[in-house]
């Protein structure tokens, strides 16, 4: 046995199944030992940032690391954007990435590069291989430091001479810690602010978005007529009909400040206290006015569901959740297609269970609030706001959950940064719906411009923002990458053609030209 088979074997053992590989000539030991681990399914991807992206995906959904297997420091640089987002949503990943042979390192061969100091900005945990004998206990060190909660990026250098050593055996896996639980100070601080005069809000955000921490937030609002809000972007949101309502902190930091102007206590629990996504002119960092005090009841590294179901003990809200406000799901729309139509038909015609990838930036706003009384399903959003995400998270997150459907709610701009994932789908036959949401514009900076005053931009200026002159056909991108598409103008071709893709699988292409 060499070092790669010794690694592979001990992921294998430790549970992980699938690696998002685009590797080169230095991981070629450890392509060659995937087949000496049958545990492991091997995904290509034609960019690193496909594998990096669909290992957020299936980490968020699965719970559980992926590997990816990438080439050197350029390879692993080219998945960068996506591990920042994971970093962001807290995913566990593990990356394996290759380097030169050790006695090759002092000739500065063209591909030698700095790794570490390219991992380290998005990794929690980093470390270079030194023996092949030690190979499989690095991997069973790098995949606990993944798992150790709530998660985190481990990168793992690998120099090819490592691979191909020796080895005695694959190492036994490590278990990770347990989160730490909130204690019994910042429980009664919580308490006493939510039975205290004036409005109060929890800001939820980690894990206690899951299903078990909505429905213990349910019950203490129920029985304090506080506000749930939760994060922007979040990494993993359960919504739908039988959950608490739960409202989504605005992006515009005026419309946050507004919302949280109307409070006089905000209770974190798995959410740090909130600041604007970017900074502008005379505006503060932080969106939490002044006059708003701001508690931590359960930071992200703790367990925040149990600390929403000590406190809903403490506060007496022990009755179990149940939606007093069932509400109605949308009819299905006719007519124009627009933001407020494509969302409105998303949320009327989604199935029980769908995963629903939103980077549809501008374009999602509406379904965001359409969805509120669709079916059960899962949101996965772009957490760390480097574009190119929705994609390859799509393509993980169908892996790890292949019995439940997806959605890509996609703008037409961020999926231009990682349009190989439709090969990917193609090849694996993946039950993804992929919606382009094509306004053939960067809108969201066009609405920047706007807010920052310039009403009538400039001829380079609009033309950087545009994706009109071509406009993008993404029907035959679709095709090229050997997978169906359609084009859709008007609500109800968008409703058709949407019932058509979920009603089939395997993967599909819907242009939405807004």
């Amino acid at each position: 046995m060499n070092g790669a088979e010794s690694l592979l074997r001990t992921a294998a053992a430790a549970g992980l199944e699938v690696c998002f590989a685009n590797p080169g000539t230095t991981e070629m030991p450890l392509v060659v030992a995937l087949d000496a681990a049958p545990q492991l399914r091997a995904v290509l991807g034609l960019f690193e940032g496909v594998c990096t992206g669909a290992a957020d995906g299936y980490g968020r959904m699965a719970g559980r690391p992926a590997l990816t297997l990438l080439h050197c420091g350029p390879g692993f640089a080219n998945g960068i954007a996506n591990l920042h987002n994971a970093r962001r949503a807290r995913t566990p990943v593990v990356n394996l990435i290759g380097d030169h042979a050790t006695w090759h390192a002092a000739a500065d061969a063209p591909l030698a590069s700095d790794i570490e100091s390219l991992a380290r900005p998005v990794s929690g945990w980093l470390r270079r291989a030194s023996s092949g004998s030690r190979l499989a206990s690095d991997g069973a060190h790098a995949i606990r430091a993944a798992c150790t909660p709530p998660g985190q990026v481990a990168s793992l250098i690998v120099p090819h001479d490592i691979q191909w050593c020796d080895a005695a055996q694959a190492a036994e896996p490590l278990a990770p810690p347990e989160a730490p639980r909130c204690d019994g100070t910042a429980i009664a601080a919580a308490v006493t602010a939510l039975r205290a005069e004036g409005r109060a809000a929890l800001l939820l955000g980690g894990a206690a978005l899951a299903d078990v921490g909505l429905r213990a937030a349910g019950r203490i609002a129920r029985a304090t007529r506080c506000t749930l809000i939760h994060d922007t972007f979040v990494a993993r949101l359960e919504r739908g009909s039988g959950l608490p309502r739960v409202e989504r902190l605005p992006y515009f930091p005026e419309q946050a400040r507004e919302l949280l102007g109307g409070f006089q206590r905000l209770i974190l629990v798995g959410a740090r206290d909130p600041v604007a996504f970017f900074g502008y002119r005379d505006q503060p960092s932080r969106l939490a006015p002044p006059t708003l005090a701001v508690l931590e009841l359960a930071s992200a590294e703790s367990d925040g569901v149990a600390a929403l179901e000590a406190l809903a003990e403490d506060l007496g809200a022990r009755e179990a959740w149940a939606d007093e406000d069932p509400g109605k799901r949308p009819d299905r729309p006719s007519g124009a297609l627009s933001v407020g139509s494509l969302g409105q038909a998303l949320a009327a015609l989604q199935g029980e269970g769908a995963i629903v990838v939103d980077e549809a930036a501008t374009s999602g706003i509406a379904y965001h609030a359409h969805a509120r009384h669709a079916p059960r399903h899962t949101v996965l959003g772009l957490t760390g706001g480097a574009i190119g995400q929705g994609l390859p998270c799509a393509v993980g997150a169908a892996i790890a959950c292949p019995q439940r459907k997806v959605i890509a709610l996609q703008a037409d701009g961020g999926a231009m940064y990682t349009l190989q994932s439709l090969w990917t789908a193609a090849r694996e036959g993946l039950d993804i719906v992929a919606v382009i949401c094509a306004n053939r514009a960067y809108r969201i900076l066009q609405v920047e411009l706007a807010r920052a005053g310039v009403s009538a931009p400039g001829p380079k200026a609009a033309a950087l923002t545009a994706l009109d002159s071509p406009a993008l056909d993404w029907v035959a991108l679709a095709r090229g990458m050997g997978l169906p598409g359609v084009r859709t103008e008007t609500a109800d071709a968008f409703a058709a053609a949407l019932e058509r893709a979920l009603a089939e699988p395997g993967p599909v292409l819907i242009e939405a030209v807004l």
